[in-house]
């Protein structure tokens, strides 16, 4: 009986290795996975003016998909959210519009914000809440 105790585990090997690696990489979230879901949802923005004549208590939906953020009804929006929860967004309601930023972590979020509303300039910070 032929004996090939070298030819055997040099053949056998790439193809081990190779399904090693087809495993390993299965079993590992890819990074686009790790990011789904961590803030998706429906956020409520509620706006508190600081700096202005501009009315305070004012809130806007945003919808979070991914690292995007858009609007959810009550005007345009538009954003990102990056993986450590620093959020980046843009609101335009008519002629008036902000922009702001801050953080998401778990279901609340906070930052500052600025803009033009209804003409008059005017700052503030904002709350969110995931529902």
């Amino acid at each position: 009986m032929a004996h090939f105790p070298q030819f055997v585990p040099q053949f056998a090997r790439p193809r081990r290795l190779a399904l090693l690696a087809v495993l390993a990489a299965a079993a590992l979230p890819s990074t686009a996975d790790a990011r789904v879901g961590r803030y998706d949802g429906i956020w409520n923005v509620t706006f508190a003016t600081t700096r202005g004549n501009c009315s305070s208590g004012y809130s806007v939906p945003f919808t979070v998909t991914g690292s995007r953020v858009s609007s959810a009804g009550g005007g345009r929006v538009s954003g990102r959210v990056k993986r450590s929860g620093a959020v980046a967004v843009n609101v335009s309601v008519g002629a008036s519009h902000a922009s702001g930023g801050g953080r998401l972590a778990g279901v609340n979020g906070s930052g500052a914000w600025s803009g033009i509303i209804f003409g008059d300039r005017c700052s503030g910070t904002w709350q969110a809440t995931r529902s």
